[in-house]
């Protein structure tokens, strides 16, 4: 054989020979598993700041039409009325049934008027009416817009002229980030007439000792921190919300598990925000207030 011919059968011979598949071992499937989490996760939040990256480019140079807007607003807002006046009730309620008993104790339930209320105003009301919004609103959000994803609408819209997220998202993202501070308003007063009213009515509580304590222990930053803390709960439901709707999975299968997953981060990032958001306004306050007291 010549040397030629050697040389060609040697090239066919590294062509057609298999590639050596590397061994799967454990270890390999567990890095492969974490880089494909990774890679996911990152392309997620990539995905998810470009979509309120629109929202926000179009809310800023053209607003919705206004019955649109009004039409979510009245779903956001008036149909909540009822589940968050329920919900800021019987917390109030359940913090006079809890806390009672400690303050009996050493003789100062007539203080108990202060614990109800700063931590409704401050804590309780803003995190559970958002939580309860959570459930309701953002829910309802990712299955409309889930629904309308499966059946093409969007698609129908895109083909139309109209922007999706113009028309779909900021009328939604409006309602929420103004409705559920007012929402809040709601639940820390209804909170607080429950909590008076098992305090004072139920429990035999002096009731001019029970309203000076609570209003001297209860200071206008506390309602700030509430409803300020709540524009960014709102923000991030409807943002999460539409998200999720606008990338629903095909099916019905689909469709709930965008509204499963749209409560559940939305749960989530409010407990992040809530964390992050007590500890710069802590922060702001005692920077101006190193006693802790203030007229404002």
């Amino acid at each position: 054989m010549s040397e030629q011919e050697s040389t060609t059968e040697s090239v066919l011979r590294i062509q057609t020979a298999k590639p050596e598949l590397p061994i799967d071992t454990p270890m390999r499937r567990w890095i492969m598993q974490w880089g494909t989490a990774v890679v996911g996760g990152v392309t997620a939040v990539g995905d998810l700041a470009m979509f309120t990256w629109q929202m926000f480019v179009w809310m800023f140079t053209r607003m919705p039409r206004r019955d649109t807007v009004l039409v979510n607003f009245y779903q956001v807002g008036v149909l909540s009325l009822p589940v968050v006046a329920l919900t800021g009730s019987f917390i109030g309620m359940v913090l006079a049934v809890q806390s009672y008993y400690q303050f009996h104790t050493i003789g100062l339930e007539t203080h108990l008027g202060v614990v109800i209320n700063t931590s409704l105003v401050r804590e309780l009301g803003p995190v559970l009416a958002a939580t309860m919004l959570a459930g309701r609103v953002g829910g309802a959000m990712a299955a409309v817009l889930g629904t309308m994803r499966v059946t093409e609408q969007i698609d129908a819209l895109t083909t139309m002229g109209a922007d999706p997220i113009h028309y779909l998202v900021v009328p939604r993202f409006m309602a929420c980030l103004l409705l559920i501070p007012a929402l809040t308003i709601v639940a820390d007063f209804m909170g607080i007439v429950g909590g008076y009213f098992y305090s004072v009515i139920i429990l035999g509580i002096d009731r001019a000792a029970y309203l000076h304590h609570s209003r001297e222990g209860v200071v206008a930053f506390d309602l700030f921190n509430g409803i300020f803390k709540s524009i960014f709960f709102g923000g991030v439901i409807a943002i999460i919300s539409c998200y999720r709707g606008f990338n629903c999975q095909p099916g019905a299968e689909g469709v709930g598990k965008a509204a499963t997953e749209a409560f559940v981060y939305s749960f989530v990032m409010i407990l992040a925000i809530d964390l992050f958001l007590n500890i710069v306004l802590d922060w702001v306050y005692f920077s101006f207030y190193p006693e802790g007291t203030s007229l404002f």
